[in-house]
């Protein structure tokens, strides 16, 4: 018996599942575009529990080039993603094998593997650095499905995160940084929950082996 005064609260429900999808959209020479792309939708589906979808290959956009680099600024790209988005999209990931770059702090033009909306819908990823130093196509794969996992986070609201391994580290400009990355930590976990979604537990993504 509960005592005079004292209130029985609910657990709060858990967060809706996500309607719609995750669209993938390959960018670039569509042949090159087939490598990566099988393991990438395989890592998004591993840690997002909702369905992702592979969109038909498309060039990528001129407006986006940046001659002076000879490269592809990220934030144009986000923008025409975002109008390449399905109708029933929940969020859309570019993928290409060329370089792409944004804008970070005083460096005006800084080249990365990938750029998420903080919050937002799009994002888009490149193995172009993933290939840096990698000890083959299978290493340089998975590096590219960590980052393409990592920047789905910023469009769940999730910074980057100080916890070294966590899929949400920051990589400071240097790629070798995925080889240690494993799974979202506690931390981000918890926040993704708070923000209406929850990362699978648990997942069975290729690097993390059988759990």
């Amino acid at each position: 018996v509960l005592p005079i005064g004292v209130l029985l609260l609910a657990a709060p429900p858990p967060p809706a599942a996500p309607k719609g999808a995750l669209y993938v959209q390959p960018l670039g020479d569509c042949a090159r575009q087939n490598q990566g792309t099988e393991q990438v939708v395989a890592a998004l589906r591993a840690f997002y529990p909702i369905a992702v979808r592979v969109l038909p290959c498309q060039e990528l956009p001129k407006a986006a080039y940046y001659p002076p680099r000879k490269r592809y600024r990220a934030e144009r790209l986000l923008a025409y993603l975002n109008h390449r988005m399905p109708r029933d999209g929940w969020r859309i990931l570019g993928l290409t094998d060329l370089d792409i770059s944004t804008t970070k702090g005083k460096v005006a033009d800084w080249g990365v593997m990938g750029l998420g909306e903080l919050p937002g819908t799009a994002t888009v990823i490149s193995s172009f650095r993933c290939r840096k130093k990698a000890r083959g196509a299978a290493h340089a794969i998975e590096r590219l499905s960590k980052v393409a996992v990592h920047e789905i986070g910023p469009t769940l609201g999730l910074p980057h995160c100080p916890e070294r391994g966590c899929l949400m580290e920051d990589a400071m400009g240097k790629v070798v940084t995925t080889d240690r990355e494993r799974d979202f930590c506690p931390r981000c976990r918890a926040l993704a929950k708070q923000n209406g979604f929850v990362i699978t537990e648990r997942p069975a993504a290729a690097w993390l082996g059988e759990r």
